[in-house]
């Protein structure tokens, strides 16, 4: 022990040391709080003494033996190292003192020392006396405050008479002790020293850490052990061990040293610290104390005490892992009717619900009515704090209350799922059957047994759902109340996304909530009339707390984005990812990640869609996913097949997914996505049975809209690739004639179809109106599809520099957007030696150096239009095309037509999506 408040006190006792060897005698007095090193230091100069040829006694007391009369001396005298002379007469002695004992006060109940025990000790003393005479003799006594009174009364006895005996008496005792009789006449005594330990301080702490760790490390540490050890040294060797075994703090560890400390502490301080780790504060005494059964001045000293060996910092137990030693030392039992009297108590004087929940949450069954509406209370507090998952614990523990009707209950359990939901729907199954069969006993209502039917659905409940769902319907809610709005808008929702339980409605359009008119708009193909509506929705997403209908309006707006090719679309995913949620659900960001993935699908980034994809499904798990893991999963089978990475989406399409996903629009997205990789792998038959499987449900459930998936174009291509033109054909004009093909994608989707499966001739025509649709809708795979086919139409017409131009403006595409399932025929496309780099002076950055009508017109020059072509596209006069690409020429350094860059192919997607925005 060299630290430089312990070196002081260990060198003022070897001086004392010194002058007892010398044969003075002398009593010593070490006082500190627990933790502080007193019996390290008892033990360190016993051992000093020990080699300086003293006879050495020592004892420790406990609470457990201050009852046992004389057993002090009992251990003093065991300690001897024989068994002759004085020794032997100071151990008969004991027996006697404990026969005298027992004769004058058989209960052992007071310290009384009558005439018999007074002689007996005088003869000890005398004997002790006698003793330090051939030897000097060092008594060492730990923890003094728990010695038994005939003992003390002994050494008072002994103290007295060792001024001038070669007799050193060292005790240990806690400032925090008892100030009695004992104390007062022993400091009272001339040759009597006391010393005080105090607490470690921040710099000592950090010399110690600096003997077992990295300097840097100690260093860093200093602040925050001395802050929880409190300078106890106890508690502080455990946390540095604790550090070396695991980097952290351990119950068995740093815990368990606390309840080592206040094992050492009065019975009342431990009830204060166990009152304060069910409290968590001890901000107002006045409540720890009628927790602990104490009065307030009782609780203030205990806090104080606490405080002092480092077990109190601030107005808490100074560390989480310190209150769970303290509340597991407790039975079960008086754990949670702790727990329970600190609610009623919180409870009583006002405090908030969110106060008084963690009590009653961690309490095994909370009593009360009262309980029930602070945890219900408490649960829509968290939701308004964004802590869902902490609402969903305040809901569970209202749920274990042995108290309420079964509606009440159910109601509780039904807001229980919705808040679930948010975080992780697979929880919310569990739920589900009791709720179900609450909603046919009639203890649901009817918006709650809505809900209940979304929540199956999800889980693929469908039978469960539709029978909850008939028996609404067969109750038939007032014409204008607000259960038969809820039921008709629930209607139009379940016709887009569930459309095997839903029934049609004949609502007029412009009535309902916007989630159900945007729904309708997207069922009946006018989702190109509600784009505005869509918008105002997204603008006016705030923080919700209703639960009920959380995310669908978003979804449903960004819906109407996407099947209508909204350029921003995407813009909205990311700026709504961003903002996040309140409350916070992962459940949000993972189907927002879906939605944000088929946005990069159709803009052809591939990558991006992947990435989406993923995240989608690392928000919320595959399992919790339910029939909703079509779209992910679809996305990711669809982006990977269109990159080339074939065994990447083979074995996504080997992920077990929901039986009943396929009867959701969920599962439209997963077929066609499987029928585009059975495509692009060479299995037109399969590729062409799961199109016409989404073309046979999407009729069948009346949303046979182009703008879920284009299944008529899709089996349009595999009819193709088994030579049937003529059945092509048929598909493409069937979509060309549906509602909703006034949209870009469908058309040029149908136009190319027929391109591919027609005369060559007309082939040129077709396909550059498709490719201005594509441009239109930012779709950079599917443009460079369309390249690829005007190349091979061109070099089957003879116009090769037509050809070459397609085919490097394709190949330029293909690297951005990572299409490797495309580059293959690219690559292999005949360009007749042409160099398909740009001549010198014509590097990418040069785009820069043109004004951006000039950039348009270069762009599509390089896209192989005409002169013509090109005024007709921007509106403008051939002249005016003409001086244009005069002036480009100069500026890139170039000198015609085929050697303008091909990198200024990709301003045809930025001029008409930046027109279009």
């Amino acid at each position: 022990m060299d630290l430089v408040e312990r070196v002081e006190k260990e060198a003022e006792l070897t001086r004392i040391l010194s002058e007892f060897s010398a044969g003075k005698g002398a009593v010593v007095l070490l006082e500190g709080p627990g933790g502080s090193g007193k019996t390290e230091l008892l033990h360190s100069i016993a051992g000093r003494a020990r080699q300086g040829g003293s006879l050495v006694l020592h004892a420790g007391c406990s609470r457990a033996e201050s009852a046992l009369p004389f057993g002090v001396l009992g251990q003093l005298f065991s300690s001897m190292p024989t068994a002759d002379g004085p020794v032997a007469r100071l151990q008969a002695l004991h027996r006697r003192l404990n026969a005298e004992a027992t004769a004058e006060d058989p209960a052992h109940d007071t310290a009384a020392i009558g005439p018999g025990l007074a002689r007996l000790l005088d003869e000890v003393t005398a004997t002790l006396l006698e003793l330090a005479r051939t030897a000097p003799v060092f008594i060492g006594i730990d923890s003094i405050r728990h010695a038994d009174p005939q003992s003390l009364a002994c050494l008072l006895y002994l103290v007295r008479r060792t001024a001038s005996a070669h007799v050193m008496v060292v005790l240990t005792d806690d400032t925090t002790a008892h100030r009695g009789l004992f104390r007062t006449e022993l400091l009272d005594q001339p040759h009597t020293h006391r010393l005080a330990l105090e607490p470690l301080t921040e710099d000592q702490v950090a010399t110690l850490l600096a003997r077992r760790l990295e300097p840097a490390e100690a260093e860093r540490l200093a602040d925050e052990f001395h802050t929880v050890s409190g300078g106890n040294l106890r508690l502080l060797r455990a946390l540095i061990d604790d550090h070396l075994a695991c980097g952290g703090v351990r119950k068995d560890g740093y815990g368990s040293a606390v309840l080592r400390q206040l094992g050492r502490l009065e019975e009342p301080v431990v009830a204060v610290a166990r009152a304060l780790a069910v409290l968590g504060s001890a901000e107002a005494p006045d409540r720890i104390a009628r927790l602990a059964g104490v009065d307030d001045g009782t609780a203030v000293a205990a806090l104080q005490t606490l405080a002092s060996v480092g077990l109190v910092t601030g107005s808490g137990l100074s560390h989480d892992i310190a209150r769970e030693a303290v509340l597991d030392d407790l039975a079960p039992e008086e754990r949670t009717g702790l727990r329970l009297t600190a609610a009623a108590l919180l409870h009583e004087q006002g405090c908030p619900p969110r106060d008084i929940a963690p009590l009653l949450i961690e309490a095994d069954r909370p009593g009360g009515a009262w309980s029930v509406h602070v945890l219900l209370e408490a649960a829509e507090q968290e939701l308004l704090a964004g802590r869902s998952q902490q609402a969903a614990a305040a809901l569970e523990a209202a749920l274990r209350a042995p108290v309420g009707s079964n509606a009440e209950r159910a109601s509780i359990e039904s807001r229980l799922v919705q808040v679930r939901r948010l975080f992780d729907p697979a929880t919310a199954e569990r739920h589900l059957t009791a709720l179900t069969a609450a909603a046919r006993a009639d203890e649901l209502t009817p918006a709650r047994t809505l809900d209940l039917v979304r929540q199956l659905l999800w889980q693929g409940r469908a039978a469960e759902a539709g029978e909850l769902l008939d028996r609404l319907r067969t109750a038939r809610p007032e014409a204008h109340s607000e259960a038969a709005a809820l039921l008709d808008d629930t209607e139009k929702w379940l016709a887009w996304t569930h459309p095997t339980v839903a029934r049609r409605t004949h609502r007029p359009a412009g009535r309902g909530r916007p989630a159900a008119l945007l729904a309708d708009a997207l069922v009946n193909g006018r989702a190109h009339e509600v784009v505005g509506q869509a918008h105002q929705v997204l603008k006016d997403r705030g923080p919700t707390y209703d639960l009920s209908w959380p995310e669908e309006p978003a979804l449903l707006a960004l819906g109407v984005l996407l099947c209508t090719d909204s350029p921003d679309a995407a813009a909205w995913c990311d700026r709504l990812l961003r903002e996040g949620h309140t409350p916070y659900s992962p459940t949000w960001m993972a189907m927002l990640s879906s939605m944000r993935a088929e946005a990069a699908l159709r803009l052809g980034d591939l990558t991006g869609a992947v990435e989406h994809a993923q995240q989608a499904l690392n928000h919320i798990h595959p399992g919790a996913w339910g029939v909703a893991v079509g779209a992910p999963l679809g996305s990711l089978v669809l982006a990977t097949t269109r990159m080339g990475h074939y065994d990447e989406a083979g074995a996504y399409l080997t992920h077990a997914v929901p039986k009943h996903l396929f009867d959701t629009r969920y599962g439209l997205h997963y077929l066609h996505a499987r029928g585009q990789y059975h495509l692009l792998t060479g299995h037109p038959h399969a590729a062409l049975a799961d199109f016409l499987a989404c073309g046979d449900r999407m009729r069948a459930w009346g949303i046979d809209v182009p703008g879920i998936v284009p299944w008529r174009t899709s089996a349009a291509e595999a009819w193709l690739d088994l030579g049937n033109r003529e059945q092509a054909a048929r598909l493409a004009y069937d979509q060309l004639g549906r509602p909703g093909t006034n949209g870009a994608r469908p058309r040029a989707a149908a136009l190319r179809a027929l391109a591919v499966g027609g005369p060559v001739a007309r082939r040129p025509q077709m396909l550059s109106e498709a490719l201005d649709l594509y441009e239109r809708c930012g779709d950079r795979y599917e443009q460079i599809r369309i390249l690829g086919d005007l190349a091979t139409a061109y070099h089957e017409l003879g116009d090769n520099r037509r050809a070459r131009t397609h085919v490097r403006r394709a190949r330029h595409l293909v690297g951005l957007c990572d299409a490797a399932s495309l580059s293959e025929a690219l690559l292999s496309f005949p360009d007749d030696g042409e160099e398909q780099t740009s001549p010198a002076g014509a590097g990418p950055g040069d785009g820069a150096l043109l004004t951006g009508s000039e950039r348009r017109v270069a762009a599509l020059a390089v896209g192989g239009y005409t002169n013509r072509e090109i005024a007709a596209k921007l509106f403008i006069t051939a002249s005016t095309v003409e001086q244009h690409l005069t002036r480009v020429y100069r500026k890139l350094g170039v000198r015609c037509r085929k050697d303008l860059p091909v990198e200024l192919a990709t301003s045809v997607t930025e001029a008409f999506v930046g027109q279009e925005a």
